[in-house]
């Protein structure tokens, strides 16, 4: 980051603090800049070289050019600014980061896109356009193996093709896009399943529509169309902070707000007298009830968490939300502060989001006491976060 005449930060992608570059600005706002990395001048004594020859070009990732117990300070500090400067706090609570223990192939999920002539590729950094890619750093060996041998032809309607990688090294092609007819496409000499995801819904071209994901020995079954985290260690390691974080008793009520596959619920239900889920995804909400079939205690709700937490009084004394990147939806905060609980966990993947959020959270009642990064993406700027919030009496 550097500054401008005026005082104004102007952010640069793919710098360090204190090199000297040459800069292009490509856009000004009233209180910041960004800028386009054109010629670096001088290099930071931290400065290493990058393990993908894509780095720069493809936009998956940013930091590749800084050491990885650097990466995990400056997250923090992106952290710590976004809840100053957004969330109106002095010294927030953020505890030291989580970091992966793969730095690097910890993915267990990839999406690539499809260039005009049908190469899988990642969206470049600084244009709208893809990418055709050689090689990748960050999905798990197995997946690695399989994506380079994939010849596609441009198809259309056809716009992302996504790869998961299952506990038991199985793998989930998934193809998604805007075409409704299903797609010739074969996949018998890689022994894999395939599912085309687009507007009438999961279409499966070969094998199962879903995977068997584990975490901390606990099987859930993931489909297609569902959502799971991306780095297993690192949704280990959530878990067990939650676990260790948040104060429920076998007489507790616990809401499981945007719950996904069931994920945080099959860990509390045995642990809680009631466990109450929200998820609005169909395809997340299939998975969870074969997931937490072995429970009576469960209750899952298929709506979206606004209309639920504004039309029924659960009197939970915790709620756990796991909202999308975009946070808390106004209706949907409205809603959770209306439950009243005692103790709220928050899980979140955007620290701006994140900090907006704790400000309104503030207003109504509600104390920030921690904050614990866990980096679910190494070479990206991209954090995760668990905050707990307690009510005021």
């Amino acid at each position: 980051m550097g500054r401008l005449a005026d005082g104004r930060a102007v952010f640069v992608p793919y710098t360090l603090p204190g090199e000297r570059a040459l800069v292009r600005l490509v856009e000004e706002k009233r209180g910041h800049a960004r800028g386009e990395l054109v010629e670096l001048l001088q290099a930071a004594p931290q400065r290493i070289s990058p393990r993908c020859p894509h780095f720069g070009l493809c936009g998956g990732c940013h930091y590749q050019h800084i050491p990885y117990e650097a990466q995990l300070a400056y997250k923090k500090d992106i952290l710590r600014d976004q809840l100053e400067r957004i969330g109106g706090l002095k010294n927030p609570p953020i505890s030291t980061a989580i970091g992966s223990p793969l730095a690097f192939n910890y993915r267990n999920y990839v999406q690539f896109h499809l260039s005009a002539e049908g190469r899988l590729g990642f969206q470049a950094a600084r244009q709208n356009q893809v990418i055709p890619i050689i090689e990748c750093h960050l999905p798990e060996a197995a997946l690695n193996q399989v994506w380079p041998l994939f010849d596609f032809e441009p198809v259309p309607g056809v716009d992302r093709v996504g790869l998961r990688l299952g506990a038991d090294e199985d793998i989930l092609l998934v193809l998604e896009g805007s075409e409704p007819e299903p797609i010739e496409f074969s996949v018998e000499e890689l022994d894999i399943s395939a599912v085309q995801l687009g507007p009438g819904g999961a279409l499966v071209l070969a094998g199962s529509e879903a995977l068997r994901m584990e975490v901390l020995g606990r099987s859930f079954q993931v489909s297609a169309g569902s959502f799971f985290q991306v780095n297993t260690a690192m949704a280990e390691a959530m878990v067990n902070h939650l676990l260790e974080l948040l104060p429920v008793l076998k007489t507790s009520t616990l809401l499981d707000v945007y719950s996904g596959v069931g994920l945080f619920s099959a860990f509390f239900a045995d642990r809680v007298e009631r466990l109450v889920a929200i998820e609005v995804e169909p395809s997340a909400c299939q998975d969870y009830v074969v997931n937490l079939d072995e429970f009576d205690n469960v209750e899952l709700y298929e709506a979206p968490a606004e209309v639920v937490l504004g039309s029924v009084d659960f009197h939970p004394d915790a709620i756990i939300v796991d909202p999308p990147r975009a946070g808390l939806e106004g209706a949907a905060l409205d809603g959770l502060l209306r439950q009243h609980p005692k103790w709220l966990a928050y899980v979140s993947c955007d620290p701006a989001t994140l900090a907006r959020d704790v400000r309104r959270l503030a207003a109504g009642g509600y104390e920030l006491v921690q904050v614990m990064p866990f980096d679910l993406f190494p070479q990206t700027y991209h954090v995760e976060t668990i905050s707990l919030f307690e009510k005021s009496n």
